[in-house]
């Protein structure tokens, strides 16, 4: 019970968030929150991904998923917040918007490709 008060007391200091220990990184990784990006033009650099959607808060990092033969991206990738907040803001803000001549499409979680082959598979009985 002493961990756990002294984690959530080191919780509430913004000071010691940044000095946190190993221990409580699974509680500092709630408090952040990724987004999933599609329809990203293949020119759009990590760089130009965080840019575009620092304008709603604070971004942490911007990932681009490459095709692993070709190296180049797949159209879609991640950006994570500082905070939920602004995460949402930019879900809101950035969806259906045009980022380097393409449409983006923004959402809180990716879609999920077990449950979509699932329900294929129900409509095909």
């Amino acid at each position: 019970m002493a961990a756990v008060r002294e984690i959530c007391g080191s919780l509430m200091s913004l000071s010691k968030l940044q000095h946190a220990s190993p221990s409580q990184l699974p509680f500092l990784r709630t408090m952040t929150s990724k987004i999933f990006v599609k329809g990203l033009a293949f020119s759009t650099t990590e760089d130009k991904l965080a840019e575009a959607f620092s304008q709603y808060g604070k971004v942490l990092k911007a990932d681009i998923v490459l095709n692993r033969a070709k190296t180049r991206s797949k159209g879609f990738g991640y950006v994570t917040f500082a905070k939920e907040e602004d995460a949402q803001k930019a879900q809101i803000g950035m969806n259906r918007k045009i980022l380097h001549g393409r449409v983006l499409y923004v959402d809180m979680e990716p879609p999920d490709k077990h449950k979509k082959s699932i329900s294929e598979g129900a409509t095909d009985s």
